[in-house]
């Protein structure tokens, strides 16, 4: 079997010739173990492409998570300067933001003198106004870029017909540079981009205060994710990840992710499958309380499952209620059983997991979350070595 064959048997349920392997390497990852700069992986689509598939080959995994929108082939026009120091590589933009890319963790961006970037004010958003998708802390946190560069203020975001080329860039790069590979390509849960709208301790705090007004938002915010969504499948992924990360416990009442995550999620799951595209959400952390209201939005799996102390998902108790539905990717406790474990212990980890989810198919090997930009190389290629010997169907 291909990986891209292997990996659509799993999230179908169908038997494949053994436990498909696909973690999310943390950015941090490629900057310590690549030789490319971390700037051009983070900025330029083209380097990100082909560094997410060096690691792909490298550890032999059978997909890749393209969690990052495409960029400007030009985006260097855009810089005043750049500048490289022993911790890290420090950008000036034209448009006087300053971004600093340390060479273990994501960039992160700000105004000159590294003031931070503004957010929205709740008392004081129209969400009806365009600008509001202008807001330099905004786009930074759910672009990942510094602007939106050359996407007109009055783009007609709902149907996708304003979106320049280079948006889906690394998506049809890697989908003609790695045919057999599975590619799936990341978009924003319209819960997320509350959430970065405003600030998480002012969303939050909107949810209780102005209700109205975030349902407004997020009516507005799925329409955008909807045209996304047209915009990638057009390009062949393999699948759609939901990245929906804050709506665990941690963050929000089962009462409130009934509220402000499932109506709209099942919007773009709909969106999604009307492409004939499968679908999973990621959400970090204590989801074992939720498990039932993420089936109602439809979508085909979930991704993450951290297990405890990290998150509160017990995998053999999630397959034996919820296997039938959904295909699961991850709980191997990225902290406790992939960073600070002995070898032993990971490969026990590692093991278990087979046992829990290779029965029915349907699972898919994996970190809880993504990889922590330490752990061992060679500890992620003996993820496929253990699959191949103990994860495969008779």
């Amino acid at each position: 079997m291909t990986s891209r064959e292997r990996i659509q048997a799993a999230m179908c349920h169908e038997a494949p010739d053994r436990v498909p392997v696909m973690c999310q390497l943390a950015l941090g990852h490629y900057f310590l173990n690549s030789s490319a700069r971390p700037s051009d992986i983070w900025f330029d689509s083209e380097v990100f492409v082909r560094t997410l598939l060096e690691f792909q080959r490298r550890y032999r995994f059978d997909g890749i998570l393209i969690n990052l929108p495409g960029r400007p082939a030009n985006w260097k026009d855009f810089l005043r300067s750049a500048e490289s120091t022993p911790e890290g590589e420090r950008l000036v933009w034209k448009s006087g933001l300053e971004t600093w890319v340390p060479c273990n963790d994501n960039p992160h961006t700000f105004l000159a003198g590294r003031e931070p970037l503004p957010r929205a004010a709740c008392d004081g958003v129209n969400p009806d106004d365009p600008a509001i998708d202008r807001l330099p802390g905004y786009v930074w946190n759910t672009w990942h870029a510094p602007t939106l560069w050359d996407i007109p203020d009055d783009a007609d975001l709902l149907f996708a017909k304003s979106y320049p080329a280079w948006l889906t860039a690394g998506l049809r790069l890697a989908r003609s540079l790695a045919p057999d590979v599975s590619v799936h390509m990341e978009v924003f849960s319209p819960f997320t981009h509350l959430l970065e709208l405003f600030g998480y301790e002012q969303a939050l705090m909107a949810l209780l205060d102005m209700p109205e007004m975030c349902h407004r938002l997020l009516d507005k915010f799925t329409g955008q994710v909807m045209a996304q969504v047209a915009l990638y499948t057009a390009c062949d992924p393999d699948a759609i990840l939901i990245s929906s990360a804050f709506a665990g416990a941690g963050f929000i009442s089962r009462k409130m992710y009934r509220e402000f995550v499932v109506p709209y999620e099942k919007r773009v799951v709909a969106a999604i499958r009307d492409r004939n595209v499968p679908s999973y959400v990621h959400t970090c952390g204590a989801i074992g309380d939720r498990l039932d209201l993420m089936a109602q939005t439809d979508v085909d799996g979930i991704d993450t499952l951290d297990p405890p102390p990290l998150g509160t998902v017990d995998l053999v108790r999630a397959k034996a209620e919820f296997g039938h539905r959904f295909f699961f990717k991850g709980n191997l406790d990225a902290v406790n059983e992939m960073l600070n474990a002995d070898d032993a212990a990971f490969e026990r980890a590692v093991r278990r997991r087979l046992e829990i989810g290779k029965p029915g198919s349907g699972y898919i090997l994996s970190s809880a979350c993504s990889v922590a930009p330490h752990v061992k190389p060679e500890r992620l290629a003996r993820m496929v070595d253990l699959a191949e010997r103990f994860g495969r169907y008779d």
